[in-house]
């Protein structure tokens, strides 16, 4: 597996993907708009907290390529400077961190993007492994807990223990392991979800106007100038084939939506709510 992911970064370049920019900005934005993720804060004991959009990300305004470059680019800025960062802060190594994952505003039609996240999350598996220490599910509607049903007895028991499913927006819950400035803008009360309305663009850890967006596209700009690599186009990234036993459990969820499309009464079974 290491020699495996060796290759796969040797071949697509991956060490210096933090001096390629995603230009002009505004696909960038509309990037950072359809693909819900960001830095929130950090656990009371230094761990990084991501929050991640799943039921509103659309992953429609441009094509795989960027938003495969793109979630790269976040895994390369945590491994290479947050995590290294904060274990000379708190002098004893982190090396992994937490995941916040807001199912507002999941539908049926999330399977229209299944192609994409599972080409994201074969990326993370392959040469990512064991970076997320523990998800938290908040937020969740029925489809979310008809899924999960039927997925949990298919996972690793280790995987399961890391996947907890919170209440509501899971604030109080939360609030044990971070404090409030480090919550997700979703997690902050009850019905307020991932909308992009739900706070003001700088406490919206999505938004690129978030400091760690800022941070993170303003890093990648510099390095480019360095090495005077400015230029448009995606990085075509290969991605990596998907394990037997994960390709598995995307059946069990496609076959799953299906069957509640068909009990909503939808006529291809991807169409309602």
């Amino acid at each position: 597996m290491l020699e495996d992911s060796l290759n796969w970064r040797m071949q697509n370049e991956i060490d210096s993907i933090l001096e390629k920019p995603i230009i002009p900005v505004d696909l960038y934005r509309s990037i950072r708009d359809t693909q819900l993720i960001g830095l929130s804060g950090y656990s009371k004991e230094g761990i990084p907290v991501f929050a991640v959009g799943v039921g509103l990300s659309t992953y429609d305004k441009a094509s795989v390529n960027y938003y495969v470059q793109s979630h790269i680019q976040i895994n390369e800025y945590r491994d290479r400077f947050i995590l290294p960062t904060v274990t000379k802060k708190y002098g004893r190594p982190i090396t992994t961190c937490i995941k916040v994952l807001d199912m507002t505003g999941l539908k049926l039609s999330a399977l229209h993007q299944m192609k994409i996240v599972t080409a994201i999350s074969t990326v993370d598996d392959l040469n990512y492994p064991e970076k997320t220490e523990t998800y938290y599910i908040v937020n969740a509607p029925y489809i979310f807990s008809a899924c999960w049903k039927v997925v949990k007895p298919l996972l690793q028991e280790r995987t399961r223990k890391k996947v907890h499913v919170l209440r509501g927006c899971g604030r109080d819950e939360l609030l044990q392991i971070m404090d409030y400035s480090s919550l997700p803008h979703f997690c902050r009360q009850e019905g307020s979800g991932s909308s992009k309305h739900s706070s003001g663009d700088a406490d919206n850890c999505f938004s690129l106007d978030h400091p760690f967006h800022q941070e993170l596209y303003s890093f990648i700009q510099e390095q480019a100038l360095n090495q005077e690599l400015i230029k448009q186009g995606s990085l075509h990234v290969k991605i990596p084939e998907q394990d037997p036993e994960d390709a598995k459990i995307v059946e069990v969820i496609e076959a799953e939506f299906h069957k509640l499309g068909v009990q909503n009464g939808s006529a291809n079974g991807i169409d309602q709510a």
